[in-house]
């Protein structure tokens, strides 16, 4: 299958590779252009704009930053609309708004392309292999003609129906990680503030109910202060932003979700932006004079 990308950060590096292990002929896009290297090692066509992803492709992952990215790739110069065939359908990985989605759903539909949300949960270490996790919404016929490219992408994968839908749950899922993160920070905090190995607390945690894969896995690193990024905490704070609007949008008040953009904003602004989404405890140990 002739496959599209368009965005090749950590993310879309890792699905690309997985792509191309999988025996599928890839066209790659990025703005800059040196983050495609590895995927051209690997066998892929670099390409010079999303146009010409889109005229080489069947079906083109878009796998950017936030809504205005994707309308820029989607519908500004050279862009994936400019190239594509009446029967092209384009599966938007970025994390952004379901209004966002459904609006730009509309402006491909205008065009004679289909648009299908196709967030994903997990970073770069587990889509390498394939297994990410896939909510999808929109066309039931694209999702089952192209459901072999989603499986391969993603170990598991819910069809989800409305446009809108996966991108809804997507921004939900993403919540989980930012309190999660801000509730292990603050516990290893305490913990060190009371004279107590993080190691210790961690063990304790990891033996009850409350344990988490983050708990279990990342948090090891944490203790090490290891913010290697695999998702940075910059684009976490962005993701908090996308989460309160659509809730204003839906006519709801997340009080800790509100607590929480306010943190990571404080942490970008003292510098912790650009590691790990779990240098937040970076930022809570500085700000705890720890």
């Amino acid at each position: 299958m002739r496959i599209g990308l368009v965005g090749t950060g950590l993310l879309g590096n890792a699905v690309g590779l997985n792509i191309l292990r999988s025996g599928h002929e890839l066209y790659a896009f990025n703005r800059t252009e040196s983050k495609t290297a590895e995927l051209e090692k690997n066998g892929a066509h670099v390409a010079d704009s999303p146009k010409e992803v889109a005229e080489k492709s069947e079906i083109v992952f878009v796998v950017v930053k936030n809504a205005d990215a994707v309308r820029k790739v989607s519908f500004g110069d050279r862009c994936i609309s400019c190239g594509a065939r009446d029967d092209l359908v384009v599966a938007d990985m970025s994390t952004i708004n379901p209004n966002s989605a459904k609006e730009i759903a509309e402006q491909f539909a205008k065009k004679n392309i289909t648009y299908l949300g196709t967030p994903v949960m997990g970073g770069p270490n587990v889509a390498i292999n394939g297994q990410l996790v896939m909510m999808i919404d929109g066309s039931k016929n694209a999702y089952e003609k192209y459901e072999k490219i989603f499986k391969t992408v993603a170990s598991k994968v819910f069809y989800l129906g409305n446009i809108g839908t996966a991108h809804s749950v997507k921004l939900a899922m993403n919540l989980q990680i930012a309190m999660l993160a801000l509730a292990l920070s603050e516990g290893i905090t305490l913990a060190r503030g009371a004279s107590i190995d993080p190691q210790i607390f961690l063990q304790i945690l990891n033996s009850t109910y409350f344990k988490t894969g983050m708990s279990e896995t990342k948090a090891y690193k944490m203790i090490n202060d290891s913010f290697e990024p695999t998702f940075t905490l910059r684009n976490l704070k962005k993701d908090l932003d996308t989460i309160n609007e659509a809730a204003r949008s839906f006519g709801l008040h997340l009080p800790m979700s509100a607590k929480a953009n306010e943190v990571y904003q404080n942490a970008v602004d003292a510098g912790f932006g650009d590691i790990d989404y779990t240098g937040i405890l970076a930022y809570l140990k500085d700000a705890a004079k720890l």
